[in-house]
């Protein structure tokens, strides 16, 4: 059974930086899959963030557009998430994800907060 762990959420004050980082059990589960970086705020349903394709495209929702990155080491076995300019709309848990041959894997999410 894969596993993947994200780190790296925490307190931040508006407009700070943080960087999310996902690990998988599995050598090459991202460069053969993909991954997708989602998120839930408060009172809120479940958002995709960023994806980063097998091949490496990589794309973004309008609303972190220019301020998030997604990316991933495959040595590693890692991929990361890192956010600039932080708002307090960034608040949320953020969960890594891979659809693979029709089956989901989650992680179990790292709370990310942001003061105003």
């Amino acid at each position: 059974q894969v596993q993947l762990v994200e780190s790296g959420g925490g307190l931040v004050q508006a407009g700070g930086s943080l960087r999310l980082s996902c690990a998988a059990s599995t050598r090459g589960f991202f460069s053969v899959n993909g991954m997708r970086w989602y998120r839930q705020g408060p009172g809120k349903q479940r958002e995709l963030v960023a994806t980063i394709s097998s091949g490496g495209r990589t794309n973004y929702a309008d609303s972190v557009k220019g301020r998030f990155t997604i990316s991933r080491d495959n040595a590693k076995n890692t991929a990361y998430l890192q956010m600039n300019s932080l708002n307090p709309e960034d608040t949320a848990i953020y969960y890594c994800y891979v659809n693979r041959v029709g089956s989901d894997y989650w992680g179990r999410g790292t709370q990310v907060t942001v003061s105003s």
